[in-house]
């Protein structure tokens, strides 16, 4: 099973191949890799097993659960930055809002025992019986990037320009991906 690269946004990269569109397919973690890899970003399998993407703020990461009929694809991103409890009402306020207004990431909040607040941002489908490859392919390249989109649009209404500024200087010099080996 491969990717046909007119399916996926233009990056400025190789020109599409024409082919017929193929039918469903139960995508796997190595069909994800070969998306990571078009689309030119960094990649590693952690000790869980589970395929990741690291940036420099987050981690998404790709994961397969569930068999047969049930299994369901996930894509989850784990946001670094600490937030103390004393702001959890309005985080909780500004994603909220995040919820309301988008499909994707729907993004929950999860307080750790030392009392800092992270986020998690999280789409899943249901891909057991085969779906559409391009939907895949689409979706998932959507979900990345509505990653990428949270953590500006949380720094820009939490009033983090400053990292909102280093964010987009790194997107200015082409490094979006954290600077870690597959």
């Amino acid at each position: 099973m491969t990717i046909d690269p007119s399916s996926i946004p233009n990056f400025g990269g190789q020109e599409p191949e024409p082919g017929p569109p193929p039918g469903p397919v139960v995508p796997d973690q190595d069909l994800v890799k070969q998306l990571l890899d078009q689309m030119e970003l960094k990649h590693l399998v952690d000790e869980e097993g589970d395929l990741v993407a690291p940036w420099e703020q987050f981690r998404t990461y790709f994961m397969f659960r569930g068999e047969d009929d049930q299994a369901v694809y996930s894509v989850r991103t784990f946001y670094d930055r600490p937030h103390k409890i004393d702001d959890k009402p309005a985080l909780l306020e500004a994603i909220d809002d995040w919820n309301r207004r988008t499909l994707w990431p729907k993004v929950y909040s999860h307080t750790h025992d030392d009392g800092t607040v992270r986020l998690i941002g999280e789409a899943q489908m249901l891909i057991g019986q085969g779906i559409n490859l391009e939907f895949f392919v689409s979706s998932t390249v959507s979900w990345v990037r509505a990653a990428i989109e949270f953590d500006r649009w949380l720094a820009e209404q939490l009033g983090l320009e400053q990292e909102v500024d280093g964010v987009e200087k790194a997107n200015d010099d082409g490094d979006d991906e954290a600077d870690t080996d597959e």
